[in-house]
């Protein structure tokens, strides 16, 4: 403490003098002011290499990244021992930030007199396998030539996008082709939920009929209740405000090749709160290892 003050009033008065009154050597005080030279040296180290790893993490994820996820991948991956408040003042300083949501806009119309579900789902956001619980919405995209709309199937378990379908229209054949492409690649075992808005597309006769075929039950949202479909619109924030949000796209064309490439860096990179800070494809892989041990496990003891 002593020292300190010394260094604190070095302008005011002589260090001799200082430490003559307070009864220290002017020794233990240079010893003092190279120790201070060194954590700073070695502080300024630090923060330039912390720099480094926030621009490559911020920029190998294109972008889409703040600094809770920025902490996440420097503490797991990293191994860097740093505060998750330290990796926000950083980012700050280097001008690093997660794009800010839009205002929601909603694409449902559910003003018609098809056939209606109620909400078998609940809510219940976590199934515990893959190919439990799906979910789907749609959305618009804003180009150039006009808009565009998606349409995924999202498996809840991991919040994996199983397909999609892009198009200029919002008919139920954007959403039938993306539940067909869905089905066929998962072939889920009857008794699987699906869950929507009510929709006039998920409503339509051959919606339902292809969900009946593959052993769906049926789960719908409450009229102008979007939360309960929060997953899927936990997506399309995320689709807008990290990546569609931060470009202009002229061309329809364009604009489809930028949704195709965010469904993949979602699918095999994004990390995710809810899967543990692993990918959707992560996530998936360890249930199916943890899966195959069980079952090798289970196979040895009744042998």
């Amino acid at each position: 403490m002593k020292f300190a003050f010394i260094h604190d009033h070095r302008m005011e008065h002589t260090v001799l003098k200082m430490c003559e009154t307070l009864g220290v050597s002017p020794s233990g005080y240079y010893d003092y002011v190279k120790r201070l030279e060194r954590e700073e040296t070695d502080r300024e180290a630090f923060n330039r290499y912390l720099d480094e790893r926030i621009l490559f993490h911020y920029h190998d994820n294109h972008g889409f990244y703040g600094s809770p996820r920025i902490y996440r991948i420097l503490r797991d991956r990293d191994c860097v021992i740093v505060s998750e408040k330290k990796v926000t003042n950083r980012m700050r300083e280097l001008n690093l930030y997660a794009a800010p949501p839009k205002k929601f806009v909603s694409t449902t119309d559910s003003e018609h007199t098809r056939p209606i579900f109620s909400n078998q789902l609940d809510r219940e956001f976590e199934p515990e396998a893959p190919n439990q619980a799906w979910a789907t919405d749609i959305t618009y995209i804003h180009t150039g030539e006009g808009f565009l709309y998606l349409n995924p199937v999202m498996d809840l378990y991991a919040r994996r996008i199983i397909s999609y379908r892009v198009d200029d229209h919002m008919e139920h054949k954007l959403s039938l082709n993306a539940l067909n492409e869905a089905v066929a690649l998962r072939q889920p075992e009857e008794g699987w939920i699906h869950h929507s808005d009510r929709g006039a597309q998920y409503c339509a006769n051959a919606y339902l009929n292809t969900l009946e075929e593959a052993g769906a039950t049926i789960s719908m949202s409450r009229k102008a209740m979007p939360y309960d479909n929060a997953c899927a619109e936990s997506f399309f924030a995320s689709l807008k405000k990290e990546f569609l949000h931060k470009h202009t796209f002229p061309t329809k064309a364009e604009a489809v090749l930028a949704i195709e490439f965010y469904i993949k860096f979602y699918n095999n990179k994004r990390i995710h709160s809810s899967n543990g800070y692993l990918s959707p494809v992560e996530k998936e892989m360890a249930y199916e290892t943890d899966h195959q041990e069980e079952s090798e496990k289970g196979q040895k003891s009744s042998a």
